[in-house]
């Protein structure tokens, strides 16, 4: 496995990148052991997501889901080479180690160790592309499985957990908003509508929302945050000091907990807002507010109690059953109705960070648990 990473993280797969060269790479690994591999391009053919299936084909098995993307370095003070793999003091540097190309090395690894071997139940890989931003390319892959009869029993998804069993995260909605006022001449400001204090008029409503959530919310005190956030990131908008804006953007985003609908958060917003202009529209016709959904991705609600629980508990070392903060493609596999979990080596606080590293403890965890997978595998669970 640690060859391997080597071998993975000297491809730049930053999210703006391409993943093609990196793609080829474990097609190339896994072809050694199946002929079942599927590579699925985006539409501008400068990425794709694979899925392999190695074993019966009448079987549903276990799906080992990782991602290829890596943040950008841009602005990092790295005192290694964030593209060139770097043991030190028993630690692997490089972007991408933790987040999360420490387990699909230990996936290829663990296909790899399937030759010679008979399973009895398929093990079956899930590569996507631009996790980084938003869960955005494991969307053609999704649908590809929607379309199969037999899906994956259980699912893995192999984001750093320090090898706990993660069972929920929150889940994320990004929302634009584009404010229209009436431009017009500084001097005479007062006659026109300025777009930005439209757009701070929806941040209040937003604060007032989160200030909400937090004094009447149900908390979930395994998070650090135990409730929903809403948190504006960015704001746009004017031209020049005397000119009065006539347009303005925002975009917002909403982190919900497993028992919040962040549909019902956003559909009060927009309320809100429209009960705002239609005040001012009786001045100014032209004001308006209009709301978009540009990216959004469920959470994930795994019960403690369920069987893919049970069943990757007896796959480590420990059965400690955690929640996570940061988001993955989990939610969207489980909607598809696969028992997924969030289990892999490595921690998030090493994540996006400079000189990002994995401990090579970590990654033997993580063989040993494949390891067990396999013989999992051979016997048919």
């Amino acid at each position: 496995s640690k060859e391997i990473l080597q071998d993975l993280i000297s491809f730049p797969t930053v999210s703006s990148e391409s993943n093609l060269a990196l793609i080829d790479y474990c097609f190339e690994l896994l072809r050694q052991v199946t002929s079942d591999i599927k590579i699925i391009e985006d539409t501008t053919k400068n990425k794709a997501n694979l899925y392999a299936s190695i074993g019966p084909n009448d079987k549903p098995g276990v799906m080992l889901s990782g991602h290829t993307d890596v943040v950008t370095v841009d602005g990092q003070d790295w005192n290694f080479p964030p593209f060139r793999m770097t043991e030190h003091n028993g630690n692997l540097y490089g972007r991408g180690t933790a987040d999360m190309k420490g387990f699909v090395a230990c996936a290829l690894q663990c296909a790899l160790n399937t030759k010679n071997k008979e399973l009895k139940e398929p093990l079956k890989l899930a590569l996507s592309f631009d996790e980084e931003i938003g869960c955005v390319g494991v969307r053609s892959l999704i649908e590809m499985l929607s379309n199969h009869s037999l899906r994956p029993r259980f699912c893995i998804v192999g984001e750093p957990t320090l090898m706990k069993i993660a069972t929920k995260h929150k889940g994320k909605t990004v929302c634009r908003v584009s404010l229209t006022g009436k431009g017009i001449h500084s001097s005479e400001a007062p006659k026109g509508l300025n777009a930005i204090y439209l757009a701070t008029d929806v941040i209040q409503s937003i604060r007032k929302k989160q200030a909400d959530i937090i004094r009447h919310s149900f908390r979930e005190s395994d998070y650090d945050i135990p409730y929903t956030t809403i948190h504006v990131g960015s704001i746009e908008g004017g031209t020049a000091l005397n000119i009065v804006p006539n347009h303005s953007k925002l975009i917002f985003e909403i982190r919900n907990s497993p028992d919040d609908n962040p549909d019902d958060l956003l559909k009060g917003l927009k309320v809100n807002s429209k009960d705002t202009l239609s005040k001012i529209q009786k001045e100014f016709p032209e004001a308006d507010a209009k709301f978009e959904i540009i990216n959004n991705y469920p959470s994930l609600n795994t019960s403690n109690s369920s069987e893919v629980v049970s069943f990757v508990g007896s796959l480590i070392e420990t059965n400690d059953i955690i929640k996570v903060a940061f988001g993955t493609e989990g939610g969207l596999f489980s909607q598809l109705g696969i028992p997924t979990v969030v289990c892999g080596p490595g921690s998030m606080s090493q994540g996006h960070q400079a000189d990002e590293f994995i401990s090579v403890k970590e990654l033997k965890k993580c063989e040993s648990m494949l390891s067990n997978l396999l013989k999992k595998l051979e016997l048919g669970f």
